[in-house]
């Protein structure tokens, strides 16, 4: 998994060089690093009304009382702008995939339930959703961007008890929020 990720994110990086004078943005979610979520992104401008990104994140830490949500995600999307790239409202096109490890924390909208003291959830998950979101023009090199996203999220898990016998294997089918944002870019 490492290597294809290692694939995509040359890749990414390998467009920027070939589309020279398209605007670039390095982003990061500010509402991440409230979750103690390292995260950053990167978003061009394809065309004068699309963009893409490619958002990465990742929350390694584990907390007192053995709590903790580790995971990494990636999240690829495709945005329309209403007026012009980097400024206004936009719509998108996401997709999302990552592993979690998950550990005596309350997940909102009952997405892993059954994580008391002992058990612990491990899996992976894929999916995709629509995005709205808006972007204020604060300088000629800084936004500031209000992102919301909607979809699904297939995702297969194993339920493990103490000592780590594995107690349950399944997958979720999730209906709901998939991504919120908001980030400060720097584009060049």
């Amino acid at each position: 998994m490492k290597r294809i990720f290692a694939f995509f994110a040359f890749a990414w990086a390998s467009i920027g060089f070939m589309l020279s004078g398209q605007p670039l943005a390095v982003k990061t979610n500010l509402l991440g690093w409230a979750t103690t979520t390292i995260n950053v992104g990167a978003e061009m401008s394809v065309a004068h009304r699309h963009t893409v990104q490619l958002v990465g994140a990742l929350n390694p830490w584990t907390f007192s009382g053995d709590r903790r949500i580790r995971f990494w995600s990636a999240q690829p999307e495709w945005r329309y702008w209403l007026c012009e790239s980097f400024n206004g409202h936009f719509f998108g096109l996401h997709a999302l995939g990552g592993e979690y490890n998950v550990r005596n924390i309350d997940m909102p909208f009952g997405i892993l339930p059954h994580t008391e003291k002992g058990r612990h959830y491990e899996g992976w998950y894929v999916g995709g959703g629509l995005t709205y979101g808006y972007q204020w023009m604060l300088s000629r090199h800084w936004n500031l961007e209000a992102s919301i996203g909607v979809g699904y999220a297939y995702s297969p898990y194993k339920l493990y008890g103490r000592c780590d016998r594995c107690l349950d294997r399944g997958h979720r089918n999730y209906v709901g929020p998939t991504k919120a944002a908001i980030s400060i870019l720097y584009i060049f």
